[in-house]
């Protein structure tokens, strides 16, 4: 019974640690550059201008 009961303190513990250390990421680290996520992709250097023509030069060729 004290190996079942250890075993899900570690458990519970490990869990905590881990959606903590997210939580923590997505608030408080300002270290990490690029988006809450912390995956380290593109989302953190999205160019808005190229976006911005790409969506113009996509209606224009709808509008035709």
């Amino acid at each position: 019974m004290l190996i079942q009961t250890l075993i899900i303190v570690l458990l519970f513990a490990g869990a905590s640690f881990y959606v903590g250390r997210i939580f923590w990421r997505a608030f408080f680290d300002k270290s990490s550059t690029g988006c809450a996520k912390g995956c380290g992709g593109a989302c953190g250097t999205i160019d808005v201008d190229r976006l911005q023509r790409t969506i113009e030069a996509a209606a224009s060729r709808g509008a035709k």
